[in-house]
């Protein structure tokens, strides 16, 4: 693992030192400014389908990663499901990592994780559905709608967000999009290019925050 130190040294009258270590593997996503405070790979969230947790370690080689916050309970999210299922057959075999991720964990049975799992494997292909019960991982990536897609790319630098916001321009009909934002965010990053544009705004139900105490 790659680490860089960092020394801070004054000239002898007053000595202070601050090692900073980075492991280029466990970044955190630099969605904003505040970003430096948490690593994404320190949101430990568990896979409804399979009951295993996901592992941003495991999926540091992949082209990227693609986050789509879904709820069972949101009417845009069943709009989505054959397109997003469409995009997962497609991608997922070209080296992306997919998961939706549910942020309403705590709105009771509607949510639940047997409920989750259900609609995975009835009409999602079995893609992984993280449960995001605390909605830290939303908050971190300051998602604000279902749906809202987020593509996370892994270089040099380490992790970064690539692309976030709409599937497409049309929630209502997918003969009906004629900007289809994820699908050409993963594209791009296939011909090695940066994704354009890199966020849209999504159209959606409102996340409903649990509080803060």
């Amino acid at each position: 693992m790659t680490k860089f130190v960092w020394i801070l040294h004054t000239n002898g009258r007053m000595g202070y030192s601050m090692l900073l270590f980075i492991s280029l593997i466990l970044l955190p996503v630099m969605a904003s400014s505040d970003a430096f405070g948490q690593r994404i790979a320190d949101i430990p969230l568990t896979d409804a389908v399979t009951g295993e947790q996901f592992l941003w370690e495991e999926h540091r080689t992949a082209k990227g990663v693609v986050l789509i916050f879904s709820s069972l309970s949101c009417p845009f999210s069943k709009l989505y499901e054959g397109r997003i299922t469409s995009l997962y057959d497609t991608y997922s075999s070209k080296g992306f990592v997919f998961a939706l991720v549910n942020p309403h964990m705590a709105l009771g049975e509607s949510e639940s994780k047997q409920s989750m799992a259900a609609l995975s494997n009835e009409k999602l292909g079995g893609m992984p559905f993280l449960m995001d019960e605390a909605q830290e991982l939303a908050r971190y990536l300051k998602v604000t709608k279902i749906p809202e897609a987020v593509l996370i790319t892994n270089g040099p630098t380490g992790y970064s967000v690539a692309y976030q916001g709409a599937v497409d321009n049309n929630p209502q009909s997918p003969e009906g999009a004629q900007m289809n934002y994820l699908d050409n965010a993963l594209a791009n990053i296939i011909a090695r290019k940066t994704p354009s544009p890199a966020s849209t705004r999504a159209v959606g139900c409102n996340i409903r925050w649990n509080r803060l105490d």
